[in-house]
């Protein structure tokens, strides 16, 4: 039974709690807390760190549904790589240390890791897609919302025709029957991604638009898209580490208006000017 199908981890813990022996409770009640400390630890560091035995973590494994302490792991770790927080949170994770360095470097790591599989040639060709569209479509749901803004209102310096969507209560369907061929479409599909996403990427590709389909690095390599880009976004919190998908959107637009041409400077300079006349900034 795949990990979908089958009760979550957690609600078979909560589903437990009344028939657990004292000792379990103690155990269920860490776990609650910190679920997501069965992917990176034995049995016995598990023991340790909720301070009981070794024999109450093989009885409580059993009285939740596995076979063994190895299968509840497995279990733990599918449903860790979706990305809820509450699986990042570990037990250790508040003590003091080098927390800003290790925040730093692994935002460089990431960085580095997300730049070094892509080539300059693929930038200036989604850069040149972009300005030659129709129209710019930016789409993004939940974290990917922000970073689909950000882009969205930076290419807007060089490109008139861009929509970031779904807007506040609206439906894609509207968006996509809109869609076509000459368009460029820019999905962010970064964790935790809504279950229907892989569909709306199928009906996009369908419009025969160009795709850049950017994700974290947990997705698969998609051939559907025109272009897909990973980020690497691992983190030494419970947070996902975002600073390549930053990076990445400003790359694209640097390199968008760089190549924008005069057309895209008289832009530009009327933008300027109207912020000038209107006193906007």
């Amino acid at each position: 039974m795949s990990p979908k199908a089958q009760p979550s981890f957690l609600a078979r813990v909560r589903a437990a709690l009344p028939r657990l022996h004292p000792t379990e409770r103690r155990l269920a009640d860490f776990v609650l807390d910190f679920p997501g400390e069965l992917a990176s630890y034995t049995a016995t560091e598990l023991a340790h760190l909720a301070h009981v035995s070794n024999a109450t973590v093989t009885r409580f494994v059993r009285k939740i549904g596995y076979s063994g302490y190895e299968e509840a792991r497995q279990h733990v770790r599918a449903e860790r790589q979706t990305g809820a927080a509450l699986y990042l949170v570990g037990a250790r994770s508040g003590e003091p240390g080098d927390l800003v360095a290790r925040h730093a470097e692994q935002g460089g790591a990431n960085l580095a890791a997300t730049f070094g599989a892509i080539a300059e040639a693929e930038i200036d060709a989604i850069a040149d897609r972009m300005l030659g569209a129709r129209r710019v479509w930016i789409v993004g749901f939940r974290t990917s919302r922000a970073f689909a803004h950000y882009l969205g209102w930076q290419v807007l310096q060089a490109i008139e025709a861009v929509s970031v969507v779904p807007g506040a209560g609206e439906t894609l369907g509207e968006h996509i029957a809109g869609m076509a061929a000459e368009d460029c479409v820019v999905v962010f599909g970064l964790r935790r991604r809504p279950a229907k996403l892989d569909a709306v990427l199928d009906q996009i590709v369908r419009t025969g638009a160009s795709v850049l389909w950017i994700t974290d690095e947990s997705a698969p390599h998609d051939p559907k898209a025109t272009w897909h880009l990973r980020c690497r976004t691992a983190a030494p919190g419970p947070l996902f580490n975002h600073v390549a998908v930053i990076g990445l959107a400003h790359l694209i637009a640097t390199r968008v208006i760089e190549r924008a041409g005069p057309e895209g400077r008289r832009r530009l300079t009327a933008i300027e000017g109207l912020h000038d006349a209107l006193d906007e900034l």
